[in-house]
This record gives C-alpha cells, structure tokens and sequence, in this order.
C-alpha cells in the first residue's frame, strides 16, 4: 500500500512539473509573439509617418538613376535624445535570431520594459543611445518573458545587428562576446571593460543572463556601428525583406 501510494505521489508530482514547464514554454511563446507583433507595429508606424522621398543617384553621363547601387554618405548618424522611462524609441532587428525576431527597445531595465508583453528590449540608462560614440547598452531576458536574447550565444562574427528608430537605420557588425559576473557593470562603460577610457568607436552591448533558465552570470555580445541612413533612405539590403514582410 505505501508503495502503491509513493508511486501515485511521484507521478502526481511529475504531472505538475510537467504542467507548469508547459505553462512556462507557453507563456513565453505567447509574450514573444505580442512583443514581436508589437514592435513590427512600431516600426511600420515610424515608416508610414515618413513622408520623405529617397533621393535617386545618377550614373556618371547619365541623366538616368542608375541601376547599380551606389553608395552614400549620409554624414554622422542622429542621435536622438533619452527617452522618459519606460519609453519605446527603437526596434532591434538580428537576422540571425531568426526572420520573425523583431523587439521593441525602451527605457530603462526594470520589470515594466523587461516582462512587457509590448517591450522586452531594455536600454541600460545612462549608456549612450544609438549611433552615439560610446557604448549604446541593452538587455533582454534569455528564457523568460518572451526571451528576447534567447539565442545571443548562436551571434557569429560579423553578423548584423540592426536598430531601427525613427530617424533611420543604424547597422552593427557582432565582434565577440564574454562571460562576466553579474557584479562586473564594467561592459556598461563607454569603452566596456576600460571606465577610464575614452570612447572613439560606436558600439552596441547586448546582455542577458547566463545559462539558460540561470542567473549564475551574465553573457555579452558586443557589435560596433558600421553605417546608418535615415528612414528615408529605405532599409539596409539585408534587412529591407524583414521589413516589408512585417508590413
């Protein structure tokens, strides 16, 4: 009888942790589809307000626009101001993360931008904003909450990592990545690692908590810009399909 009753009491126990795994992998699927719906509503918004027409390049001797793409130096990036908290002002986009992966960044790292079925994205305050010379710093959980840093640890080198805001594009290029303490905020410098230094390069720090379903540590990606344009200008090539199927 008492093994007949330990057996009963281990199954009832392993249907409970297999419902609540269940309700956790659901959950996060359905806030990872708000936040994703969410964030393509954004960028749409910010395009279709766009009313500025792309200028056409002519090809030397040609009164024609050229077929060829030429390239164009659209001076340093905007950058636009802080936000209030809890503040949407960007959209990342890491084609490696997947077509679909589109999440809307806002102010501050707190629950309500973090565990936001809307947002997701959080930038750290007090690091630079996008395309500023410095260290434009974000966060995201990795397998909660929607996981919007599910796959940080997949960046290979040289991936991009776009951020869309209302001004334009910014394009980063993935460099490297490292594993730290939660205690060590020095990647949150201007130049990660070095708080003395001062800052040349524009870069981008993703973070999230390392290893999956852990808080034992944090895992950093780091990527440096390699160009912007403005909304105006349509999206970088390998991001323009991204965005059109979003629309």
């Amino acid at each position: 009888m008492v093994g007949v009753l330990g057996e009963l009491l281990i199954t009832a126990a392993t249907l409970v942790l297999l419902f609540l795994g269940w309700q956790l992998w659901w959950n996060d699927l359905l806030m990872a589809n708000s936040q994703s719906s969410a964030a393509s509503q954004i960028s749409q918004d910010w395009i279709d307000s766009n009313t500025l027409t792309p200028e056409l390049v002519p090809s030397v001797g040609s009164a024609e626009p050229s077929a060829v793409p030429v390239a164009v130096d659209y001076g340093a990036p905007i950058v636009a101001d802080v936000p209030a908290k809890a503040t949407a002002f960007a959209v990342l986009y890491v084609p490696r993360f997947g077509a679909d992966y589109r999440r809307t960044i806002a102010e501050g790292t707190g629950h309500d931008v973090l565990n936001s079925n809307r947002l997701g994205i959080g930038h750290y305050t007090g690091t630079q904003m996008p395309g500023e010379v410095g260290n434009f710093a974000v966060a995201a959980h990795r397998s909660a909450f929607g996981g919007g840093m599910h796959l940080i640890n997949e960046l290979q080198l040289g991936d991009a990592i776009y951020v869309q805001t209302a001004d334009g594009y910014y394009s980063y290029r993935y460099r490297d990545t490292e594993y730290v303490a939660p205690s060590q905020v020095q990647v949150l410098a201007s130049v990660p690692n070095h708080p003395e230094a001062s800052a040349v390069d524009r870069i981008i720090t993703l973070t999230s908590c390392n290893p999956l379903y852990s808080t034992a540590e944090r895992i950093i990606a780091y990527g440096v810009l390699e160009a912007w344009q403005p909304l105006s200008a349509g999206a970088p090539a390998e991001l323009a399909p991204i965005i059109a199927a979003q629309g």
